[in-house]
C-alpha cells in the first residue's frame, strides 16, 4: 500500500523543489505525491511540477489562497491510501522515510500517528543541534531504545508539558486523523491541537527513533520580536484551557494540571524575553512577563 505525501505548498521555490526531489530520492518506490499549491504568487513551482514525468506525482493549484488550515483540510481529503503524511515545504525526507514508515505501520496497524526519527537542519541544509531541539529530543520526549507505542494521560501529560513531535514528520493512518477536525482559531498551536484531540479519543502515537527526516529550523532574526503582540499568546492561552478541560472531562488530572501550566507556552515567552530586552520593545516585555509568570 502506497504511502501517500501531501506537500501543501507556499513558500520558497527552491526549498519546495529540495523537497519534491526528496520525495523522488526515496529508497521505495511505494509513495505517491501531490503537492497543493495555495495560490503562491510565483508560478515556479507549477512549471517545474509539471516538468517531471512520474504517473505517481500529482500537482494541484487552487484558485485562490485560503491558507494553511485550509490547505491541510484539503491534503486530508484526498488521501486515498491507509497512510498519509502533510510534509514541509521546506523539510528534506532522508531517503529511507517511506521505507521506515510503511514497514512501521506494518509492524504496528494500531497506531494512528508514527513520529520517526528527526535531525535537525538549517537554512542551508547543515545538521545542527538547537537547545531547543536537544530538550524535546533527549529530556522532555519518552526515552525508547526501540519502536514504542504511547497513549492515553502518560502521553497526554508528557505533551502538555512539552512538545516533542515534529509536525511534517508525522505519519497518520488517514481514517484516524479523518475523525478530527483541524480547529479554528489556533493558528500557532493548530498542529498540537490536532494530535492532542486524537491522543484524547484514545489513539495510539508509535514512537519509532530511526532517524529518517530532516525538519528545517530556520534561526530566529533580530526583528523576531515584532512578531510578540499578545494576541500570539492569548492564543496559546486559549488552546491550553481547552486542553485542560478536554483532560478533565477524560478523568485525567495530571494532564489537566500540565495543560494549566502550560510550561511550552511559559518557556517560549520567556526565551523572547531578551530580545525584546535588547531592543528596548517595552509593550513586548510586559506582555513576554505576564504570560511568563502570570495565570
Amino acid at each position: 500500500m502506497p504511502l501517500d505525501i501531501f506537500i501543501p505548498y507556499w513558500g520558497d521555490p527552491e526549498y519546495m523543489k529540495e523537497t519534491v526531489r526528496s520525495v523522488l530520492d526515496q529508497d521505495s518506490d511505494d509513495w505517491l505525491l501531490t503537492v497543493v499549491d495555495d495560490a503562491y504568487p510565483d508560478n515556479e513551482i507549477q512549471r517545474y511540477m509539471s516538468a517531471i514525468d512520474d504517473p505517481r506525482v500529482k500537482y494541484i493549484r487552487k484558485e485562490q489562497n485560503a491558507g494553511i488550515t485550509e490547505n491541510y483540510k484539503t491534503c486530508v481529503s484526498l488521501a486515498t491510501e491507509e497512510v498519509m503524511v502533510i510534509l514541509g515545504c521546506d523539510d528534506v525526507l532522508l531517503p529511507n522515510y517511506v521505507t521506515v514508515i510503511n514497514r512501521a505501520h506494518q509492524r504496528f496497524p494500531e497506531a494512528a500517528i508514527i513520529q520517526p526519527g528527526v535531525q535537525v537542519i538549517d537554512e542551508e541544509g547543515a545538521v545542527v543541534r538547537t537547545l531547543a531541539d536537544s530538550t524535546k529530543q533527549h529530556i522532555v520526549r519518552p526515552r525508547s531504545r526501540g519502536s514504542r507505542l504511547l497513549s492515553g494521560e502518560h502521553l497526554a501529560t508528557n505533551l502538555m508539558h512539552g512538545d516533542w513531535l515534529y509536525w511534517p514528520s508525522l505519519a497518520f493512518r488517514t481514517d484516524k486523523i479523518r475523525a478530527v477536525e483541524f480547529r479554528s482559531g489556533f493558528p500557532i498551536i493548530q498542529d498540537l491541537a490536532l494530535v492532542m484531540d486524537m491522543v484524547y479519543r484514545g489513539d495510539l502515537l508509535l514512537l519509532e527513533p530511526t532517524v529518517c527526516f530532516s525538519y528545517r529550523r530556520h534561526s530566529e532574526s533580530a526583528s523576531s520580536t515584532k512578531l510578540v503582540d499578545g494576541s500570539r499568546f492569548a492564543g496559546e492561552r486559549d488552546y491550553f484551557a481547552v486542553s485542560a478541560e478536554q483532560a478533565t472531562l477524560n478523568g485525567w488530572t495530571k494532564a489537566s494540571r500540565a495543560a494549566k501550566l502550560r510550561l511550552t507556552s511559559r518557556a517560549h515567552a520567556l526565551a523572547l524575553l531578551p530580545k525584546a530586552l535588547a531592543s528596548k520593545n517595552f509593550p513586548a516585555v510586559k506582555v513576554l512577563l505576564s504570560h511568563t509568570f502570570g495565570n
